[in-house]
């Protein structure tokens, strides 16, 4: 029995271990903090604390119609808790296995394909013009954070770098992607040279084979993706609602940070908070261990205290905040991503109602 057809029979265990030793590791490197956690609850307003499942409620909601609306624009009606259920697993393939997000769009677009109207290639256009939206969506939040931060006389000048920065990264990202996609020939030679490339490492690694990324395959790919984003452009005006709801993910994912810093009774500013919130997830998206552990901490506490918001407030509520958030999130979202690798399930049947 060759290596490849090995691997074709037991794909699902596989994936399987290799989901629970992630899962292991994540939890062992949360120890310390769970442990810290539950140190805390005695001492605070623990009740308060239930008030982040509605608001992380409302946050799926908002990712589930912002995902709804965008595949309308071209042409599928998915089911709305098909998508709610969606973004829980894709949250989870995110938090689990670090990648800078390319995992949970390769799970995204494998996931919601079903080979015939709703190819991946669509479905990848869809989530990157979900973060299109919720990038475009939060220069808006950052503005309101520095304008609060100005108010009370915290705009200094580290903060303005930070924010300034932050907004210019955004906004080239989104330019960018979007003057790639606009051009057939560019987003064509952008994808081949990637292909090339990813060819030529992997053949390093596996020198049996030169290809193992079709170039004929991805080239069809890219000119469906592009065939897409033609459909979008030319509905743009549908496109004030997904924005709207972007924006409304951006604020409930703030508003469960703060929920934790009431909890804690500190009341601290918004914008402190927004502008942590921003970088620590942006600069987490490079770390190498599940969830970004370390490096969200490190970055949101650091943010925090340039804006006058001490270590010493901060560190406590971030920490409760993580492991809150993990342990509201993860065991849904694991339970539905494994019972979708058992039964193999497609939008199919999913385009049928329409909530």
């Amino acid at each position: 029995m060759s290596e490849n057809h090995w691997i074709r029979r037991r794909w699902k265990l596989i994936l399987n271990l290799v989901t629970l030793g992630a899962l292991v590791i994540l939890f062992f490197a949360l120890r310390d903090q769970i442990s810290s956690t539950f140190d805390d609850l005695t001492h605070i307003h623990a009740w308060f604390l239930l008030l982040i499942i509605p608001v992380e409620f409302l946050n799926y909601h908002a990712q589930s119609r912002l995902y709804q609306r965008l595949f309308n624009i071209v042409g599928n009606v998915l089911d709305y808790w098909y998508l709610f259920r969606i973004s829980l697993e894709l949250n989870f393939v995110n938090h689990v296995f670090p990648s800078g997000g390319v995992t949970g769009l390769s799970y995204f677009s494998l996931r919601l394909r079903d080979g015939k109207k709703l190819t991946a290639a669509k479905a990848t256009l869809v989530h990157f013009m979900k973060l299109a939206m919720m990038f475009l969506s939060f220069e808006l939040l950052i503005i309101f954070g520095l304008i609060s931060l100005a108010v009370m006389g915290r705009a200094n000048n580290l903060v303005m770098l930070v924010a300034g920065s932050l907004s210019t990264l955004l906004l080239l990202g989104t330019v960018g992607f979007f003057y790639v996609i606009e051009s057939r020939s560019r987003i064509n030679n952008f994808f081949i040279f990637i292909t090339t490339a990813l060819n030529k490492l992997i053949h390093l690694i596996r020198p049996k084979y030169p290809e193992t990324i079709n170039t004929e395959n991805a080239k069809r790919m890219v000119n469906d993706f592009h065939d897409n984003y033609v459909e979008i452009k030319s509905s743009y005006k549908e496109l004030k609602i997904p924005f709207l709801y972007g924006l409304l993910t951006n604020i409930t994912e703030v508003a469960a940070i703060y929920v934790v810093f009431i909890a804690f009774g500190e009341w601290v500013n918004i914008g402190a908070v927004i502008l942590a919130y921003a970088i620590a997830n942006f600069a987490g998206l490079i770390s190498v261990l599940p969830g970004g552990i370390g490096i969200y901490e490190a970055l949101m506490v650091t943010t925090l205290a340039s804006c006058g918001v001490p270590a010493a407030v901060s560190l406590p509520v971030i920490v409760m905040y993580r492991v809150v958030n993990t342990l509201i999130q993860l065991p849904p979202g694991y339970y539905l991503y494994n019972k979708a690798l058992q039964e193999g399930d497609s939008p199919e049947g999913a385009a049928s109602s329409h909530v």
